[in-house]
């Protein structure tokens, strides 16, 4: 039995393959550079599964061309989602008739009561004469008769007690033994039915302007800040029945939104506090959109530091001032020595060596030092 030795092209010089007798399979090395897969086998699962099958090796990838294992990806943070209302429970139009309707249906009402009233007799003889009415045949207060009365009320009262009168920016949302049937959103004399349990919603385009309310600062300082929220009722059913409290709701979703967000105080900065307005904007927007709410500003009115460290800031912010003037009013001065120095020597004026030009120039620098200091 003889061993051969098969050696690799050029491009693979000194990475030899050894081959076995024939019939046994060879086994496999890193092939070469482009290599992807190594097969390692698993030198403490030596035991066959389960089922009697042999283990097989694992394959372990790498990066092609190198020797580097791929790094292990970070798990995906888990963002929690935000509280969501009952998909079912949204905003549908309620059915309701024109006020004519119910007008109709409680005269019908009052008519039926007075012919019921004539019917058994009890109707004032005036009234009989005023409208020219035969006398009843058969009067007195029967089955019949009460009936007649039980209808008529009946009518009179679900006629009248559901007229009700839509107005603009205002709704209605409507329930029945604790069941949503809609809302109602229309104008005018409208007729709603009477059984119905009726919630006044504003849905008119409102602001809200807050206390101070605790924040803080890029730096993570302390500061309060009163911010001014555009907003409305976007779906009432979700607003009304989906939360407890839609408005209190909202000021909490505000307060935590600024528990999140940096609101820098516009001292000596451009923009100050309106820089977050739109990170606030959004956030508060994306929180109260499923509890049927609508945002389309968030504002921050002012936004000052803690009483606390409010001195603090103070003299830290009059400390910078007085630095950047010092340093505006020195490259001013050392630019005016220069100017003055280099037209002395250029036009030949005086002439200067190393200790008379050194002396020279610090002579000029406090003497320009002492009148800009008089000016200011």
């Amino acid at each position: 039995m003889s061993t051969t030795t098969s050696h690799t092209p050029s491009g693979s010089e000194g990475r030899p393959q050894a081959a076995t007798a024939t019939g046994a399979r060879p086994a496999r090395l890193i092939r070469n550079e482009s290599t992807t897969e190594i097969p390692v086998h698993l030198l403490f699962r030596d035991d066959p599964g389960p089922d009697g099958t042999p283990p097989r090796p694992a394959v372990v990838g790498r990066r092609q061309g190198t020797g580097e294992l791929p790094r292990a990806s970070r798990p995906a943070e888990r963002r929690h989602p935000l509280p969501r209302v009952d998909p079912e429970l949204r905003e549908r139009p309620a059915r309701v008739l024109p006020g004519a309707a119910g007008v109709l249906a409680g005269a019908c009402g009052v008519t039926g009561a007075l012919a019921a009233s004539w019917w058994a007799g009890v109707l004032p003889p005036l009234a009989v004469q005023a409208l020219r009415l035969p006398a009843p045949a058969d009067p007195g207060l029967g089955p019949a008769q009460w009936a007649a009365y039980a209808g008529a009320g009946l009518l009179g009262a679900a006629g009248f007690g559901g007229l009700a009168r839509g107005r603009t920016g205002r709704a209605w949302v409507v329930g029945l033994f604790g069941r949503y049937r809609g809302t109602v959103r229309r104008t005018g004399l409208l007729w709603v039915n009477p059984l119905l349990r009726r919630r006044r919603v504003d849905v008119r385009l409102r602001h809200w302007r807050s206390e101070a309310m605790p924040a803080a600062d890029p730096g993570g300082l302390a500061v309060r800040v009163v911010v001014l929220v555009v907003w409305r009722v976007r779906d009432t059913a979700r607003a009304v029945l989906g939360l407890e409290d839609h408005e209190r709701y909202l000021r909490e979703c505000v307060e935590a939104a600024l528990a999140r967000v940096p609101v820098e105080p516009a001292v000596g900065s451009r923009g100050g506090p309106a820089v977050a307005g739109e990170a606030l904007t959004r956030l508060v927007a994306a929180e109260t959109a499923p509890a049927g709410l609508e945002v389309f500003s968030v504002r921050p009115l002012r936004a000052e530091y803690a009483p606390q460290i409010a001195d603090a800031m103070q003299r830290r912010r009059i400390a910078a001032l007085e630095a950047r003037q010092r340093a505006s009013m020195l490259s001013s001065v050392v630019d005016s020595v220069e100017d003055t120095v280099t037209r002395l020597t250029t036009r030949g004026l005086v002439e200067l060596d190393d200790s008379e030009r050194k002396v020279l120039v610090r002579d000029l620098t406090v003497a320009f030092c002492a009148g800009r200091g008089e000016r200011a």
